[in-house]
């Protein structure tokens, strides 16, 4: 699935623990009714949001996953995540899209 829209909010990288990492992008759609949209990026993808500025126009590629979790109580609560596995720039100029083999699109002048 594909949700095109302008960054919002670009959240730091977080250890959850030694084997998971996370990163939260919050897109705001260009829709009638606009849509604030919160995605999650995990594990190698965290990285794909480093060049990413607030108010880029980009389309990201996700996953939903979805999860049950029960209290000690015995209440269950459902929860479910947008992953980001891909961004690609959507602005005017031919920028190359931020992917994993490529985390810095065009701009090559850090290397």
């Amino acid at each position: 699935m594909k949700v095109s829209g302008k960054v919002h909010f670009i959240g730091q990288i977080k250890a959850i623990s030694d084997k998971y990492q996370s990163r939260d992008l919050v897109l705001k759609t260009d829709d009638k009714y606009p849509q604030t949209i919160p995605f999650q990026l995990s594990q190698d993808k965290v990285n794909l949001a480093d060049n990413l500025k607030i108010g880029d126009s980009v389309e990201v590629s996700i996953n939903i996953r979805g999860r049950e979790w029960k209290s000690p109580t015995g209440d269950v609560k459902y929860f479910a995540t947008l992953d980001v596995w891909s961004i690609q720039y959507q602005n005017t100029n031919t920028q190359a899209p931020v992917t994993e083999e490529n985390p810095f699109g065009d701009d090559d002048s850090i290397f």
